[in-house]
């Protein structure tokens, strides 16, 4: 373990000089934190696209969950094969492989839907069925083959024995679910693999548990989405910048069935952030006042969300792999990014750009 562990430094030392990270004067280093929400994952893509545009901005660390750490795992293996424009250029295969996989399968908007402009799946047949059996119907019931199209679509997008063993030019930590235990399992870069990928990306109502070593997991959403403590203990970079996709805030008080349910899905999928955060600012305040006297890191958070954009999708759209939506996410995404680093880049290494208080407290 600990060779290997060398080993693979030594690799994303090389792999940052080759990519120029350091060589670049006034770079600066961030770690990022990538959240899941299935298709709404596709923001992502385009807060990535747009960041690693940025010759400056290099990445030492990236903590990731569900959509995030499919986000991550491709983004690194195009970083790693062919720099900058080789993410660029992964991401983009891997959302359309996406597209493409889903535009064979029943959970897709409707002619209606796409007439209208709806972004959800409210008026598709196929996915009220399909919500219904869900709630009677456990993934061992209504798909007992296992099939899961996320898996060739991953397979075919990353290297995962070259990513894990040779090349990966950042530091990955992708969270799952232990169900026996109901703690969380970081998979860090010698452990990153296909299944693991899955493991932090499996919905319990959708898929069969993913077995890893003996034991099953969900998405890792449940208890760290994304988890922060590996991005302190682990990198070099003080700063943090967090990808929401779950909304922190609803203005509107859910009412529906359907609703209800979301708003608990994502208060669950906020909460392992949210006491990570509270921590996370009690230790600033005692170094800020004096109280605390170590080596501790004083931590730099940031983060970059689409709160109103995200607010107006239903929550059937975490599953529209539509290519004109998930184009239209990144967009956003890209929006956002570029609005973040015009306002903040100064910062960086500096001070928070978010009140973690105000924000998550």
């Amino acid at each position: 373990m600990d060779a290997m562990s060398d080993t693979c430094a030594e690799t994303r030392e090389d792999a940052h000089k080759h990519h120029s990270h350091a060589k670049v004067a006034g770079t600066k280093i961030i770690n990022l934190a990538l959240q899941g929400g299935d298709a709404h994952g596709a923001f992502t893509w385009g807060v990535l696209d747009r960041l690693v545009e940025e010759e400056k901005l290099g990445f030492d660390g990236i903590s990731a969950t569900s959509a995030g750490a499919m986000n991550a795992s491709v983004f690194a293996y195009g970083l790693a094969e062919g720099g900058r424009e080789g993410a660029k250029t992964a991401l983009a295969n891997f959302w359309r492989r996406v597209s493409h996989a889903a535009a064979f399968g029943p959970l897709q908007p409707t002619a209606l839907d796409r007439l209208v402009g709806n972004k959800a799946l409210e008026w598709s047949p196929a996915f009220m069925l399909f919500d219904m059996l869900s709630r009677v119907l456990s993934p061992y019931q209504f798909n007992p083959l296992n099939y899961n199209p996320l898996h060739d679509v991953l397979a075919e997008s990353v290297d995962f024995e070259r990513l894990r063993t040779t090349c990966c030019p950042v530091k990955l930590f992708l969270s799952a679910t232990n169900v026996r235990t109901g703690k969380v399992r970081v998979f860090a870069n010698n452990e990153i693999t296909l299944d693991s990928v899955l493991a932090s990306a499996c919905l319990p109502f959708l898929f069969q548990a993913v077995e890893i070593d003996g034991d099953p997991y969900w998405d890792g959403g449940y208890m760290g989405n994304p988890c922060i403590f590996p991005l302190i203990y682990e990198c070099e970079s003080t700063d943090v910048l967090i990808v929401h996709i779950n909304p922190l805030e609803r203005k509107h008080m859910p009412h529906t069935a359907a609703e209800i349910l979301n708003r608990i899905n994502e208060i669950s999928f906020n909460s392992s952030l949210m006491r990570e955060m509270r921590a996370i600012s009690f230790v600033t305040k005692l170094i800020d006042s004096g109280q605390l006297k170590s080596n501790l890191k004083r931590m730099l958070i940031h983060s970059i969300a689409a709160n109103e954009a995200m607010n107006e999708l239903g929550h059937t759209s975490k599953l529209n792999a539509d290519w004109e939506f998930l184009t239209a996410l990144r967009e956003t995404g890209r929006a956002h990014a570029d609005a973040w680093l015009k306002e903040h880049w100064k910062k960086l290494g500096r001070e928070s750009t978010v009140d973690i208080r105000a924000t998550y407290l």
